[in-house]
């Protein structure tokens, strides 16, 4: 395959180009990135020599263009997104230029190229708040964004999905529970943790704690949108989780003690506005396909904060 890796020097994106390179020398990969805050194209050095790297932005029509006729693209795999969903309550406009338009452009993209495929890397977010007493999401659970990020994400979904219907565009879509493991940007919840914890400083956690999440290691992440791209079916949206949610004053204390510090260095704070209580995805029609997690919740976070130690003391 000839693919297109949309974002691929930010998290998610640049362990999925690093184990696809390394599964499949055969394939091309062009990756187009914006090399925003969260972005390092360090991340991709291990394979440098073997991708085409473009800085650049997907909502650009003519650039994505180009780089699909030039390199002959069979798949787009898009990781390109404004995520933090602090930065979208303070402003909203990255998100609706990256989540939106630049999704739409994509769109555009593969209608004119109608043979190449669209994966689109979405979120457990566009489901909104669940209680403890809900049951976990399914492909078809209605979408109830509860911040402006997930808006703008749930917003995406839906020009693909309507792709799908009115143009017969070939696109998956797929939905994950919170990733954590190396390369994530600094300001989300685990790497927050291992910062403060690494200097003895204050430990923030929004409220209380006690909202719940389900952690996926960023690399089972990636292998599951790998099955999807081989044994998925077109118009179909995947669901990827751990299928166990935890409450992140839990998640803190498991970070804390990998790294022998005290639980009192915790200091809540005040709330986000809008916090969504729990997410909970049901992964049943993705493990259908064959995938299931390898990376247990304790070596994940031993795995995470030996890399965090080492980057810190770089």
């Amino acid at each position: 395959m000839n693919l297109l890796v949309t974002g691929a020097a930010g998290f998610i994106g640049s362990h999925f180009v690093l184990r696809h390179a390394d599964r499949y020398p055969q394939d091309a990969i062009v990756v187009l990135d914006k090399l925003t805050y969260a972005a390092d194209k360090h991340f991709l050095d291990p394979v440098w020599k073997r991708i085409t790297f473009v800085k650049g932005d997907i909502a650009d029509p003519k650039l994505v263009t180009k780089l699909v006729e030039k390199n002959k693209i069979d798949v787009i795999v898009n990781f390109a997104a404004e995520s933090h969903v602090d930065n979208s309550i303070k402003d909203i406009s990255p998100f609706l230029r990256t989540n939106v338009l630049g999704v739409q452009n994509l769109v555009e993209v593969c209608k004119a190229h109608p043979e190449m495929l669209l994966l689109h890397v979405s979120t457990d977010e566009v489901y909104g708040d669940q209680s403890d007493a809900d049951p976990a999401c399914v492909p078809a659970s209605p979408l109830r964004p509860g911040n402006p990020y997930a808006a703008s994400k749930a917003a995406g979904d839906l020009l693909i999905l309507a792709a799908v219907r009115t143009y017969g565009l070939r696109a998956r879509i797929t939905r994950c529970t919170n990733n954590y493991g190396p390369h994530q940007a600094d300001e989300k919840f685990l790497p927050t943790i291992i910062r403060h914890a690494l200097k003895n400083e204050s430990v923030p956690v929004y409220g209380q704690g006690k909202q719940k999440r389900d952690w996926l290691y960023v690399t089972d992440h990636t292998d599951a949108i790998e099955t999807v791209l081989a044994k998925g079916c077109d118009g179909q949206t995947y669901l990827i989780s751990a299928g166990g949610d935890r409450p992140n004053l839990q998640t803190a204390y498991a970070v804390l003690d990998q790294l022998g510090r005290p639980h009192s260095l915790i200091s809540f704070v005040t709330d986000r506005p809008g916090h969504d209580w729990r997410y909970a995805l049901d992964s049943s029609n993705t493990r259908a396909l064959g995938w299931e997690p390898q990376v247990e919740w304790e070596e994940g976070v031993r795995r995470t904060v030996e890399w965090y130690r080492k980057k810190s003391q770089s």
